[in-house]
């Protein structure tokens, strides 16, 4: 996000610290014929109309590299909580060769970052076309601010980055699903050291608005703390020198089996096609596949905390995740917290926490762990994140997320405590202890399904046995009402 304000503040004329690209205003393509589609945008933005010509911007790179492109875009009449009006779809090229599409899915300006793939030296022209897949009411889409740059410290993440196809369902499907359904919206990369001295793995993942099949959604929530899918994507070994190291690709594929890479690379990009309902991936490319994403992967997560974090720092994803559910009919009308059905996702609270499992003593299932709420108007009611489902406790060590739905309207001010509760995930008890170490955020949607601040932490350690299942990790400093 840093780089990302710091790129924007140079606009369309300055060259980029540490990346000096020098940027020339959108024009439209040789295609026009009057100047009316040029003023049509406001400076230092972009509109890019249907049926209309091709915008273009152009930029100087000054040495070899994987070049991104940032903006914010916003399609009027567009909103993904509305069947035939989900998307605008705007194709982008670098010196004619389709790089990545943009799938815009809100009239709100949204900021994206974009990979446009290896560029050379000299001067390059990134072409912007509306493009099929759009929805009817789409009439154009609208970017603020492009700006292209070539980040030094993150050129060998980018490099490897893969190229994510769409979702056809070939030979009988809609080759445009992924601008309606299971959208990929953004991605990272984690980095841990090789076996060979100076070599390391990356390791690329992608969050996906939904899925449309796998886990269902009130497990997701309760298991996951979310109703987006994120899946680990591409995984490859480079040397010191940042070179793949050949026989190393590999990419997660259907049934979540680690699969060896044998497709095509652009570059050093592999291209893998998502081809299953739950968002895995095949290596081999399906015909009539028009939709791509070389999503901007150069950021990486903290180690400490859950996958969804990702999701924290960019919050326009919520709201993405929530109007899929809406316009797939996979909300509860009216919501019900003691039902397992997912109710309107700004009364969930969204938490992370943090555990360990000790040994087992005996034979039986793990213990996973849930959260409990008590709210201060009703302090002997507990609203369980696992709904009392044994196999919905959160298995998973390390940092991991959760939601607890609560009645509609209720704020952190409204909550007495949080409790936590050891659970065994199907049948016997191996009586292993479990181990809560930290509340890293507790929050709930506004009403525009964008996260509020975080109002709830605590660090600590509180060891569950089968003895002393539950205990308290956090209560209200502001006491009763």
């Amino acid at each position: 996000m840093r780089s990302r304000a710091r790129s924007a503040a140079f606009g369309l004329t300055g060259a980029l610290v540490g990346a000096p690209l020098v940027l020339v205003p959108a024009t439209t393509s040789s295609a026009a014929t009057t100047s009316s589609a040029a003023a049509s945008s406001a400076p230092g933005i972009i509109t890019v109309n249907r049926g209309g010509p091709a915008r273009t911007l152009t930029f100087t790179a000054d040495r070899a590299g994987e070049a991104v492109i940032a903006f914010t875009a916003a399609a009027p009449g567009v909103s993904w909580a509305r069947k035939s009006a989900e998307s605008a779809v705007v194709a982008i090229s670098v010196d004619g060769r389709h790089v990545t599409d943009l799938v815009v899915p809100s009239a709100d300006p949204i900021p994206r970052s974009l990979g446009l793939g290896p560029v050379r030296p000299g001067k390059h022209k990134v072409t912007l076309r509306f493009a099929k897949g759009s929805a009817p009411s789409a009439r154009r889409v609208t970017l603020a601010r492009p700006t292209v740059r070539m980040p030094q410290a993150d050129q060998v993440a980018l490099r490897h980055a893969p190229v994510i196809v769409g979702r056809t369902g070939w030979p009988f499907g809609d080759p445009y699903q992924n601008a309606k359904t299971d959208l990929p919206l953004i991605a990272w990369h984690d980095s841990t050291p090789a076996k060979t001295a100076g070599h390391r793995i990356i390791e690329y993942s992608a969050v996906w608005s939904n899925e449309d099949g796998g886990t269902d959604s009130p497990a997701l929530m309760a298991r996951w703390g979310r109703t987006t899918d994120i899946e680990w994507v591409y995984r490859v070994e480079v040397d010191a020198s940042g070179r793949r190291v050949a026989g190393t690709g590999v990419y997660q594929g259907p049934q979540h089996l680690t699969l060896k890479f044998t497709g095509r690379y652009e570059g050093d990009h592999p291209v893998l096609q998502t081809c299953t309902m739950n968002n895995n991936m095949c290596d081999v490319i399906m015909p009539k596949a028009p939709l791509r994403f070389l999503l901007d992967a150069s950021r990486t997560k903290p180690a400490a905390r859950a996958r969804e974090v990702v999701m924290d720092r960019e919050p326009w994803t919520y709201r993405i995740m929530a109007q899929e559910m809406l316009r797939e009919g996979k909300i509860e009308k009216p919501s019900d917290p003691a039902t397992k059905a997912v109710g309107d996702l700004r009364t969930y609270l969204f938490v992370e926490l943090a555990k360990r499992t000790g040994a087992p003593t005996g034979i039986g299932s793990a213990p996973g762990v849930s959260l409990g709420v008590r709210l201060k108007r009703d302090p002997a009611r507990l609203y369980r994140s696992d709904h009392a489902e044994p196999s919905w406790s959160i298995e998973r060590d390390g940092p991991a997320a959760t939601t607890i739905e609560l009645p509609r309207g209720t704020t952190v001010a409204d909550i007495a405590s949080i409790e936590a509760i050891r659970r065994p995930v199907g049948l016997g008890d191996n009586g292993a202890p479990s181990t809560v170490t930290s509340v890293n955020r507790g929050f709930f949607l506004r009403s525009a399904y964008l996260p509020q601040r975080s109002a709830i932490s605590w660090t600590g350690s509180i060891t569950l046995t089968a003895q002393s299942p539950t205990a308290i990790l956090w209560r209200n400093p502001s006491g009763p009402n």
